[in-house]
């Protein structure tokens, strides 16, 4: 059974997407409707940008959801998924291509989504940081431990490998904690703020009401949401379940064991980068996994 997996925030790379463009009359279609809908050139950002100017939140989600959509639509016939599930922003790619929202709809919530965020960003100073080679439940107990300050498990990735959330200073003290507690790595990211965790309330409740005013259809196979890592295919369930995401964490282990428990023995990657691919092999070696970008 076919799982594609769509990538999150940190895929981006200089000139993604530019050979969709080139060489792809709908993906050019696509791609110019895109420009038309934000009200500007994201391709010219895309294709032909810096780094700094891709790594914006308001540049990076959209640039990201563009890649993956495309690519799932320009494969036509062939793309037929018997499941789908996306890594944080890469949900909403997911149930794009899975035909649960409007490639216009879709764009708009990702952009409304990375516009949100930022703001959030903007109005609490806050990070993340990898930890590696710690159980799970380590890690749990370290965050909880942090009194006065936001610390939260953000990214369940594989086993082995969490992202925490939170307050600057919060964040210090988890990693100082973490890697006395045997963590091999306890890294801070560099990233625009505390994403999955309380800190994104103001977002969460923006994108809130952009969600209820959206139509959302039934997807043409599940999809494995991140609040709860179970298969998905009710509209209202999926609107909740994404309202949620943006405060709670990204249960992609957990996502992957329940798709390879149902029968996934395929993952393909629609993107830029090969992430989720490592993500799945370090779940299941043995899985076999490819990448489109």
């Amino acid at each position: 059974m076919k799982a594609y997996v769509f990538p999150g925030q940190g895929a981006q790379f200089v000139g993604m997407g530019k050979d969709l463009y080139d060489n792809n009359p709908l993906a050019k279609e696509l791609f110019e409707k895109a420009n038309k809908v934000l009200g500007f050139r994201i391709t010219d950002l895309m294709f032909e940008g810096t780094d700094d100017d891709l790594k914006q939140t308001k540049v990076t989600q959209p640039a990201i959801f563009l890649h993956s959509v495309i690519l799932a639509k320009t494969l036509g016939e062939e793309f037929q998924p018997d499941m789908v599930a996306g890594h944080s922003l890469g949900e909403f790619s997911a149930l794009t291509a899975a035909g649960a929202l409007s490639f216009e709809d879709g764009l708009s919530l990702v952009y409304k989504r990375a516009l949100a965020m930022q703001k959030a960003c903007e109005a609490s100073p806050s990070t993340m940081a990898a930890v590696l080679g710690l159980p799970d439940e380590k890690v749990e107990e370290v965050c909880l431990s942090i009194t006065g300050e936001v610390v939260v498990p953000a990214n369940y990735n594989c086993p082995g490998q969490i992202v925490i959330s939170g307050t600057n200073e919060g964040i210090d003290a988890a990693c100082e904690k973490l890697l006395a507690a045997g963590a091999k790595r306890a890294l801070k990211l560099k990233v625009g703020g505390a994403f999955h965790s309380p800190l994104m309330e103001p977002a969460r409740a923006e994108l809130a009401e952009a969600i209820k005013n959206t139509t959302i259809k039934a997807p043409i196979c599940p999809i494995y949401q991140n609040v709860n890592a179970k298969a998905e295919s009710n509209p209202d369930m999926i609107k909740t379940n994404l309202v949620a995401q943006l405060t709670a964490p990204v249960r992609w282990t957990q996502s992957v064991e329940n798709m390879l428990t149902a029968g996934a023995d395929h993952f393909i990657e629609l993107g830029p980068g090969a992430v989720l691919q490592g993500l799945v092999k370090k779940v299941n070696k043995e899985i076999l996994t490819e990448g489109r970008s």
